[in-house]
């Protein structure tokens, strides 16, 4: 398995296994995204700490080993890009899998998986055309205070 294909494979799994973490009605809100995001983490870390034992890994959700800074290769991950969203059984969060090389992204995969998609760097899609007047859209978690 290519590293394109390793990110949105472990994406598309981190993102069914926070579906049934949320199916089984045992935890609700706070709770539900924190055990999401402990369930997701674990998972992606594991999956790329034996796939690519030799490359390096940051991940949102721990804390940062700065050996990665000494590799060439280095994952980046969100377990669950809106925890709040996905604590409140809404469908607009994420799972996000990414792959620097050198420095530079080179590889990335995004699970929607309440939308059952999965968006891959190594398989853009075209975009829609857009509507004819621009709209101005603002995530409601970004609000001033």
């Amino acid at each position: 398995m290519n590293d394109a294909e390793l990110a949105a494979h472990l994406a598309q799994i981190a993102g069914k296994l926070l579906l049934d973490v949320r199916a089984s009605g045992m935890l609700s809100g706070q709770a539900l995204g924190k055990a999401g995001d402990q369930t997701a983490n674990q998972f992606l870390c594991h999956a790329i700490r034996e796939q690519r034992p030799d490359d390096g890994l940051l991940s949102e959700e721990e804390k940062d080993n700065r050996e990665r800074l000494s590799k060439s290769r280095v994952w980046i991950i969100d377990p669950v890009d809106g925890t709040r969203e996905y604590g409140e059984e809404r469908t607009d969060w994420a799972v996000h899998v990414a792959l620097a090389i050198d420095g530079r992204p080179e590889i990335g995969a995004v699970a929607l998986p309440g939308l059952d998609l999965v968006l891959r760097t190594d398989r853009p899609q075209p975009l829609a055309n857009g509507p004819e007047t621009p709209r101005m859209v603002v995530s409601r978690g970004n609000r001033a205070r």
